[in-house]
């Protein structure tokens, strides 16, 4: 078997001809080849030796949409050259829980597909190629999708979280001890072997985005009544592509709900409403960017 090469083995000046800084290729995981992941590393910051400080890593979390390649836009580019930080993009395709799916990676957890472990896994195999990365402790965005996506990695790792941005989420999980995953938290020991702890929570930097117009249920009460109605009919069960409950609120309702039940919770986290935008991660993200950038360069 081919050892995976490090950058630890190759001389600084190739790096660039092996492709392991600037843009890496898309790479399959080794432990779960459906999922594959880019990163983006600053040529002229990385530093494949162990002893200066690490680059700090952000992740960005594509939406359902899986447009994970704006990883590649001039403002994350700059950003990362500017802080700087490498950028890792996952790609968790559509379609891996039944031939319907879109959602199963929001929830971290399904019948064939656990993405909280691919992250992880991910986490592992850039430690291990690129040492000149910190990976132990990492920042996080996602937006729509991503944004579930990222609002239960934190419940259930927060200790590897240094900040973490969520992005107008249609759906999201309380911190009800009373409610199974994904409504709540009561069976996490069962279904991830892990506990939540608020008091792990509290220690990470949180920021909520949501723009002021992003208020309507998506699909319209008219196609939730549909999907609801087909998938009673179907005769092949549809339980992957439905984990996730119907969508009642606009997305600023529920952020701003998630909002105020942590709060309760003795958990902070900043609501950022952004004027004038509807459901735009391109419009969103300068925000989220503005909310990462210090805590980033604190890290450095």
């Amino acid at each position: 078997m081919d050892t995976p090469l490090s950058t630890s083995d190759v001389p600084k000046q190739f790096l660039k001809a092996c492709s392991m800084v600037g843009h890496v290729p898309l790479k399959a995981l080794t432990c779960d080849p459906r999922v594959s992941y880019a990163l983006y590393i600053p040529p002229t910051r990385y530093d494949a030796d162990p002893n200066p400080t690490k680059l700090p890593l952000l992740v960005w979390v594509h939406g359902t949409g899986r447009k994970w390649n704006t990883l590649y836009e001039d403002d994350m580019l700059s950003f990362a050259d500017r802080m700087p930080c490498a950028i890792l993009a996952p790609l968790f395709p559509a379609g891996l829980s039944g031939p319907n799916d879109l959602d199963s990676y929001k929830m971290l957890h399904s019948s064939s597909l656990r993405s909280d472990q691919a992250m992880l896994g991910i986490l592992d195999e850039v430690a291990a190629r690129w040492p000149g990365i910190r990976t132990d402790k990492f920042f996080v965005m996602g937006f729509s999708g991503g944004g579930q996506f990222a609002q239960r990695f934190l419940y259930l790792y927060p200790e590897r979280l240094a900040a973490i941005s969520v992005g107008a989420p249609g759906r999201v999980t309380a911190l009800d001890f009373s409610k199974d995953w994904p409504a709540g938290v009561a069976n996490t020991k069962t279904l991830f072997d892990r506990e939540v702890v608020p008091d792990n929570i509290r220690k990470v930097a949180i920021q909520l985005v949501v723009g002021s117009e992003d208020n309507k249920v998506h699909g319209g009460e008219a196609f939730w009544s549909w999907l609801e109605n087909f998938q009673k009919e179907r005769v092949e069960k549809q339980s992957e592509t439905s984990g996730l409950s119907r969508m009642e609120n606009g997305r600023l309702q529920t952020l701003e709900e998630l909002h105020r039940s942590w709060r309760t919770d003795e958990i902070d986290s900043q609501l950022n409403i952004v004027s004038g935008i509807a459901h735009e991660a391109g419009k969103a993200r300068p925000y989220m960017l503005r909310f990462l950038e210090p805590l980033i360069q604190a890290d450095i």
